[in-house]
């Protein structure tokens, strides 16, 4: 996806901003940092410090962790709307049993939907109708092969700040959408009135407001994205970034749809482990100490206006968009995939990981994003000159990357 034949596949060891390959090269990642997983850097000591115990108390019995409880508390604490928990391993398992629970709690099989929500079945299924039903999500091209036929119909998508278009799903379908699935916001922010309709037609149609937090939650503000909008959904679900690197995710909801899990079967052997939630504690403690939130939205703010600065100076055409704590960019110039494939390439030899894509952590400092920036201005205008001249594709050292999600051969 990002640089075929020459990005590093495999990491010996990482620490803060720094990823060695395992050749021992070093390597400052302006990129995802561990798919969005690492908030805090990589191998952050205190949480390190955290899954160590939890490690030598032993991470599993017959009995339960007491941490479980407490993380449930803090879950519940910086959302008050919500009165119950449950935890998972993985975001894409947590939306499952989310949409599960909202199913039982509603009745109803059919699913509204926007947005990226991963893997399961549930999801997949909008796809039965034809590949275009979610092109316009995060990885466009997701194949539903291997998802049951009868789940055709059940997962119907609808845009974000397009009210319109859910209210239409809901009265093309009187009596049957029984959840609404929706993430708070991801690269644009919502249009006045937008969540105040999803959260009224939700409770109108007698539907269940699931809130995907997996990607935003505890990068805008101190837990869900949603509390920023004073939106109070019924479920919200929260990976990644809470256990800074850790398997962990959590359902937290109101008690009168949570309790619809005592009606269906859900269950795992490690759902019970004491390292995913002794992580999850001190991760949210030290965002709520730092207020990470606050440092991530500078640290982003200087990356996308260091893009847009270099940008103008090389006189290349990019288009930044996103939350400054997951920025973007893309390049509009004519054969833009090979540029941007380029753009890898050269970051990687002045030894960064850099896509189009930054994702804001706790260990960036103000340093990192400067050197960074310097290294960017100097790349892009290199390629400005190379599109001048037409050789892009002759200075790529192995194929343009691919978009959308393709599987290596």
């Amino acid at each position: 996806m990002f640089l075929p034949d020459n990005w590093p596949s495999y990491y010996s060891r990482a620490q803060g901003t720094d990823v060695w390959d395992l050749d021992g090269n070093r390597y400052v990642d302006m990129s995802y940092n561990g798919v969005g997983a690492c908030i805090l850097g990589h191998a952050e000591p205190d949480v390190n410090a955290a899954v160590h115990e939890a490690v030598d108390a032993g991470s599993m019995a017959t009995l339960n962790c007491p941490q479980e409880v407490e993380l449930a508390e803090l879950l519940c604490e910086l959302h008050p709307w919500a009165d119950m928990v449950r935890y998972t391993r993985s975001g894409g398992e947590a939306m499952s049993v989310a949409v599960r629970i909202a199913r039982a709690a509603s009745g109803r099989d059919k699913v509204a939907f926007c947005g990226y929500h991963g893997w399961h079945d549930w999801y997949l299924a909008a796809n039965l109708s034809g590949d275009g039903e979610l092109k316009d999500y995060l990885l466009p091209g997701l194949s539903p092969n291997g998802v049951p036929k009868g789940l055709r119909g059940t997962a119907l998508p609808f845009h974000y700040n397009r009210l319109e278009e859910l209210q239409d799903i809901i009265l093309a379908h009187p009596d049957e959408v029984g959840v609404i699935v929706m993430e708070p916001l991801r690269s644009e922010e919502p249009v006045p009135g937008f969540l105040e309709g999803v959260r009224r037609l939700a409770d109108e149609a007698g539907a269940v407001l699931v809130i995907d937090e997996i990607t935003m939650g505890f990068r805008l503000t101190q837990g869900g994205a949603h509390l920023m909008y004073d939106l109070e959904p019924d479920i919200a679900v929260f990976g990644k970034a809470m256990s800074n690197g850790f398997p962990m995710a959590a359902v937290i909801g109101r008690k009168t749809v949570m309790q619809a899990a005592q009606s269906t079967f859900i269950s795992s052997t490690y759902w019970t482990d004491r390292i995913g939630p002794a992580a999850a504690t001190a991760s949210i403690e030290k965002i709520r100490r730092e207020d990470v939130p606050a440092h991530l939205k500078a640290i982003g703010a200087m990356v996308k206006g260091g893009w847009q600065d270099a940008a103008q100076a090389a006189k290349l055409d990019i288009h930044v968009s996103g939350v400054p704590a997951l920025a973007h960019f893309e390049f509009q110039d004519a054969g833009r995939q090979a540029v941007r494939t380029l753009y890898t390439q050269m970051m990687l030899e002045r030894g960064y990981l850099a896509t189009g894509s930054f994702y804001a952590t706790f260990a960036h400092r103000d340093s990192h994003v400067e050197k960074f920036l310097d290294n960017v201005g100097e790349v892009f205008h290199r390629l400005s000159r190379a599109i001048d001249a037409d050789e892009i594709e002759a200075l790529l050292q192995g194929p343009v990357a691919h978009t959308g999600f393709q599987r290596l051969a």
